[in-house]
């Protein structure tokens, strides 16, 4: 693993500065650029990192793709994509309306889309980063509804759902050294021209079937899918959610799958071929009385003709809630990059990428302890932080044998169980694992304790 930093801006000055904005993100976790900063001058001088025209997104976006190159290396990976929305509307009245930002499409909505490509080990789950991010807005005018066919006649590529093959075709460029890309895709990313453009011999699309094609002998997908022989069924507990009313249960998932053959429509670009041939798996609850059931559609690339690949497709595509973790930590119950004080979309555009890079020190913290593997501790903290937290570790260690940290100094769960330990958790290896908002709290712990220990430091050699 990779230490994750900025390696190629324009001159030395902003990439020094970039990637102390990457340290203070991660240490500090906070939206505020005032908070960020020790100093009115450093504040300053954040302010025109973000403003500088010298750094685009494109630049932020290619050191954050070779850090994910440089951490993938000849492995098989998930790459898992999904858009979500920045939503700058309580800002309108302050926020400057300039070609960074837009309506998106509601009312009540001002701002920007991301589209992520988030690349993990299919194996540890282990994020090695982005290999991709697409960020585009909408213009400032309200859409007109157009009810003729001029929109689908429009080919892929000037639609926005061409997003999905953009995206994948840069994956493929920057993970061309994998061992196997798994894509990873939701109901949106069901599209015909994608099967025909993206797969190739270790690039698999795993989507989630939006539309009952019609599929050769005029059966339905769906209907197709169900009337399959089963071929086994798994178990799985679920977690219960208070605010939505809904309790723990233990789901039993049947699972059925067939090869199948789909074909485009009179919109498709007749350049591209007919048909084409996939595999189809159905993950389907059983049982009485259960609300929202799962119930997934699934469509492959990858060859599934047995019951051990169906399950590890599903067991990929449940993978897919990672994403939504990231845009959760950016979001509200994170970064919250909503509540930005900055007064330039461009700003905030390149702001949110620069907290999306340091989200994935924080999953690195997370899955560390979901591994036997050992994580090199330079991958999400300096040596002065190290020797610091070698202190504390000393101080948060228990006098039993239950309560010491059971980690080697070149593992960097040494470290993170210090920072667990700071916010909050009680350090029993046996109780639930430590999560995100634990690790959220005790990095802004460990940064007030990181001053005054370089603060004593200091003095102390004077």
């Amino acid at each position: 693993m990779q230490t994750r930093h900025f390696v190629d801006l324009k001159d030395k000055r902003l990439l020094n500065r970039g990637n102390s904005i990457l340290n203070r993100l991660f240490s500090n976790s906070i939206y505020s650029i005032r908070q960020l900063a020790s100093s009115d001058s450093e504040a300053k001088a954040m302010y025109r990192f973000l403003q500088n025209d010298n750094v685009s997104e494109s630049d932020i976006i290619k050191n954050m793709s070779s850090n994910c190159q440089n951490c993938v290396g000849n492995k098989s990976v998930l790459c898992i994509q999904d858009t979500s929305e920045v939503n700058l509307y309580n800002h309108r009245n302050r926020i400057k309306k300039d070609d960074y930002i837009g309506l998106n499409g509601t009312v009540g909505s001002l701002g920007f889309f991301i589209h992520p490509s988030f690349v993990l080990d299919s194996e540890t789950l282990i994020p090695y980063g982005f290999s991709d991010v697409k960020v585009w807005n909408r213009t400032h005018e309200e859409p007109k509804k157009d009810h003729s066919h001029q929109k689908k006649l429009l080919p892929i590529e000037e639609k926005e759902s061409y997003k999905w093959i953009e995206s994948s075709l840069k994956t493929k460029k920057v993970l061309e050294k994998a061992k196997e890309i798994i894509i990873i895709q939701d109901r949106e990313g069901d599209i015909y021209e994608q099967f025909c453009l993206i797969p190739d011999q270790k690039t698999h699309l795993l989507i989630r079937a939006k539309t009952n094609r019609i599929l050769q002998g005029k059966q339905k997908l769906f209907e197709h899918l169900s009337n399959q022989t089963l071929q086994g069924t798994y178990t799985i507990e679920l977690e219960g959610d208070k605010r939505r009313n809904i309790k723990k249960r233990t789901a039993t998932i049947e699972v059925r799958f067939s090869k199948v053959t789909i074909t485009g429509n009179q919109y498709t670009n007749k350049k591209l071929p007919e048909k084409i041939t996939l595999y189809a798996i159905e993950a389907k609850e059983v049982g009485e009385n259960i609300e929202n059931p799962i119930h997934w559609r699934l469509l492959t690339t990858k060859k599934v003709e047995d019951l051990a690949t169906a399950l590890l497709c599903i067991e990929w595509y449940t993978c897919r809630w990672i994403i939504e973790e990231v845009f959760r930590i950016l979001k509200k119950e994170g970064f919250n990059i909503e509540a930005s004080e900055l007064s330039k979309g461009k700003a905030i555009r390149k702001l949110t990428l620069m907290m999306l890079e340091t989200i994935i020190k924080l999953f690195i913290m997370q899955i560390a302890y979901d591994t036997q593997e050992e994580i090199n501790p330079r991958s999400c903290f300096s040596q002065q932080e190290i020797e610091c937290l070698e202190i504390q570790i000393q101080q948060l260690e228990g006098k039993t044998q239950k309560l010491k940290n059971p980690y080697n100094s070149s593992d960097l769960k040494r470290y993170i169980w210090a920072i667990a330990r700071l916010g909050g958790w009680k350090g029993y290896l046996s109780e639930r694992k430590p999560g995100i908002t634990t690790f959220w709290i005790g990095l802004q712990k460990f940064t007030a304790i990181m001053q005054g220990w370089i603060l004593f430091r200091d003095v102390s050699r004077r």
